[in-house]
This record gives C-alpha cells, structure tokens and sequence, in this order.
C-alpha cells in the first residue's frame, strides 16, 4: 500500500457529540472510522454496541472499522453487518476453536473480515488464517483501555505477517503517537488506529497528516 490508511478511534470521542465529531474526521482527512466494541467480559470495559454503528451509518459513508473485543462474537455478527459496518474484525482468543465459521459468516453479509490478535498471541498460531481474511489488527497495549504505552514488540509481528501474505492489511491499534507512527511504517503497517492522539490534539487535522 502506497498510502497509509488513518483510522480514528471514537473511544478517545466526546460521545455526547458523536455525528459532529464522525464529520470532523471526515473533514480533516480520516479514513475510516474505528469503532471499538467491548462487553465487560472479553476485556474489563464496557463500550457501545450495533445500535450506535447503525447511528453512525446514517450521518457518514466513511468505512465503518469495527474491532470486536468480545465473548461469542458468533452471536453478534448479524447484528454488526446489519447495522453497516464495513469491516468487522474479531479476536482470535475469543473464538480459537470457530475461525472458519466466523470468517464465512462475515463474509456472507458482503463484509470485509479481520482478525485480532491480543500481545501474547503469536503470529504463528493464526499462520493458517491469514490468507484468508482482508485485515490483520495487531494489538500493541492490551485491549480494554485507552491511552496504553505501545509495545513495539507487537508491531515486529508485521514481518512475519507480511511473509505469509504481502495483500493482507496489517493494522495497528495501541498507543499510536507520531514516534510509534512513524516506527511501525517502517515495519510496513498499513493502518493506524489512533485514539487519545488525535482527539486530544487542537488541530485534528494536524494530528491526522502527522501520522501519515
């Protein structure tokens, strides 16, 4: 990919002003929106579910990237592609033994399929899934929680990725700052997902160009 691809994260949003902020990143030069899921359980937070992605579906055409940190993804899949996401990536650790089945089921609904992997997974252990999804989503803090310290070691798994399929999409999602940014291009990712970083700028902007 010539151009990396920025993705925002409305966790880091003012969600009292959610279709104002959606438009500000579309104005200032986002390329899809990042929509992270947690039930409580998966990871120890609590965030939205489909209802808000289909609210956010009715006010942008910008791709809807929606990250689902949570138990029996299988259950909600429908709900998510219904609802207009565009990608719809689930965790590897949350659905070892049913792979194929979810990676089937998204793309039933026309969806692009990604798969996550939390920092203690090894690339090694979802080798034989990676030629058979759009996106590969790299976790570089443990999910949950924003505003984590990036674990560069995390983002080293591009190589290893990149060697098993050059197509795939390898995504960043943790502690991405200008330094880490810059850092992870290097190791050939191709779409950052950043929070704090962005929303806590004056100039969104700014902050958006700077990562690319």
């Amino acid at each position: 990919m010539n151009k990396i691809i920025i993705a925002p994260s409305i966790l880091s949003s003012d969600f009292a002003n959610l279709e104002s902020e959606i438009k500000k990143l579309e104005k200032n030069g986002a390329d899809w929106v990042h929509v992270d899921v947690m039930d409580g359980h998966f990871v120890p937070n609590l965030t939205i579910g489909a209802p808000v992605v289909k609210a956010l579906r009715r006010v942008t055409n910008i791709p809807l990237d929606v990250h689902l940190m949570i138990e029996n993804p299988e259950k909600y899949i429908k709900d998510f592609a219904l609802a207009g996401s565009d990608i719809i990536t689930f965790h590897y650790e949350a659905a070892k033994n049913n792979v194929d089945y979810l990676i089937g089921l998204i793309r039933s609904y026309g969806k692009k399929v990604g798969l996550s992997i939390k920092p203690k997974t090894k690339v090694s252990e979802i080798e034989k899934y990676i030629k058979d999804v759009d996106l590969i989503l790299i976790m570089t803090v443990e999910p949950g929680f924003g505003g984590q310290k990036f674990m560069p070691d995390c983002a080293e798994k591009t190589s290893e990725i990149k060697n098993i399929s050059k197509q795939v999409i390898v995504e960043v999602d943790g502690g991405v700052n200008i330094e880490t940014a810059t850092y992870c291009k290097k190791l050939g990712v191709d779409a950052l997902v950043a929070g704090n970083y962005i929303f806590s700028s004056d100039n969104i902007k700014e902050a958006i160009a700077s990562l690319r």
